[in-house]
């Protein structure tokens, strides 16, 4: 879910393969963190770690040759660790866990310690990619108005529980027939634009003109696979800057038939369901809140939740990107677009600043899993 969407937000790009986001930070080190303490349990069960996963076979290195190593901010990446470790389901790391909550806090040179003496760097084999994510905040209306023609559609009663994210099946229906029907029972309207943007991460925040604030939470998909609507527009000719500003842009200046169309070329289709607004960050598929630029969202079919791994991306796709991002990062999260082992989707935060740099997110990734020292394979 990318929050849920990811299992069923928090991912796909927005720089569009349509999967990405990012953050308001500089790249190298990450605002210092201080963990609450640790909840007994994870928010939510998390799903259980595929029973016989594909992992690479990986390379060993040495936590000296990981680029930016020294410059990252390592007490606010163990704090990050303390707060989320329990939602983790690896035996592996529980030990570990155990040991981190124990220390507490610490300053950046115990931190730094504690992580090179319990973890040992393994280097998923290929390049990948590198997108983000982010909470968004949307207007929204009780009422079809002006603008605010798109309804936020409940749960189908008769929508089937299966998953159809990770495997064959016919999809419930696509975008185009869904957006067709009538909406009797719509939950909020919304800009198409952004709702359209709402359902790419999975989950947000909505807001009425008196002020009133809720979420709009992920509550099912309709199992068609995700599809981006970048290259299909480069193709046409409609954009060269397919960010995502650029493209919700465009569809905002294309209302009515030409928007939809190019919308409805992805045909996945998000269903919501509303809550509270406690002004927190969401929760990811392991259950447990997402850190801004410490969290990212992987393929589970590769990768455990709450396993960590070192991100160094570079070379930037997209203009107005951050040259770098080099950070230890906890997986909590998954998502539609997210495929593959050198694939991750980085949380950045709540809002338009954190959708704006999320937007330009597109860089070649080298991923590094941080292996237990007293894991078996070790």
């Amino acid at each position: 879910m990318r929050f849920q969407f990811l299992s069923g937000p928090a991912a796909i790009a927005a720089s569009l393969t349509l999967a990405a986001c990012a953050t308001t930070e500089a790249p190298g080190r990450v605002a210092s963190y201080a963990p609450p303490a640790p909840p007994p349990r994870p928010l939510v069960q998390p799903p259980a770690s595929p029973p016989h996963m594909a992992r690479p076979a990986p390379f060993a290195a040495e936590f000296s040759r990981l680029p930016g190593w020294a410059d990252d901010d390592h007490a606010a990446a163990l704090a990050a660790f303390q707060t989320t470790c329990r939602a983790a389901r690896d035996p592996d790391l529980a030990g570990v866990c155990r040991r981190a909550i124990a220390l507490g806090r610490v300053d950046e040179r115990q931190a730094r310690r504690f992580l090179e003496a319990n973890f040992r760097p393994e280097a998923v084999p290929e390049e990948g990619l590198l997108t983000a994510y982010f909470a968004p905040v949307y207007e929204a209306r009780n009422m079809p108005e002006g603008d605010f023609t798109a309804p936020v559609r409940p749960r189908p009663d008769d929508l089937p529980t299966a998953d159809w994210t990770s495997g064959p099946g016919a999809p419930y229906a696509e975008r185009a027939e869904i957006e067709a029907r009538p909406a009797p029972d719509a939950l909020a309207w919304m800009r198409p634009e952004d709702l359209f943007f709402l359902q790419i991460q999975g989950s947000g925040v909505l807001v009425y003109p008196n002020g009133e604030r809720v979420k709009a939470l992920f509550d099912g998909v309709n199992g068609a696979k995700f599809h981006g609507i970048a290259i299909p527009m480069r193709e046409q000719g409609l954009l060269e800057d397919t960010s995502a500003e650029s493209i919700r842009s465009w569809l905002a200046g294309h209302p009515g038939r030409p928007a939809q169309a190019i919308m409805n070329l992805n045909p996945r289709y998000v269903f919501f369901k509303l809550g509270p607004d406690d002004g927190q960050d969401p929760a990811g598929a392991a259950g447990a809140p997402l850190i801004p630029g410490r969290t990212v969202a992987v393929d589970t079919s590769r990768h455990a939740l709450g396993e960590l791994f070192w991100i160094d991306a570079s070379a930037p796709a997209l203009a107005g990107a951050f040259p770098t991002y080099r950070r230890l990062t906890v997986a909590l999260d998954a998502g539609g677009a997210i495929k593959g082992d050198a694939r991750a989707d980085l949380y950045l935060g709540r809002g338009p600043e954190a959708g704006l740099a999320a937007g330009r997110v597109r860089h070649t990734l080298r991923l590094y899993r941080l292996a237990p020292i007293d894991s078996p394979s070790s």
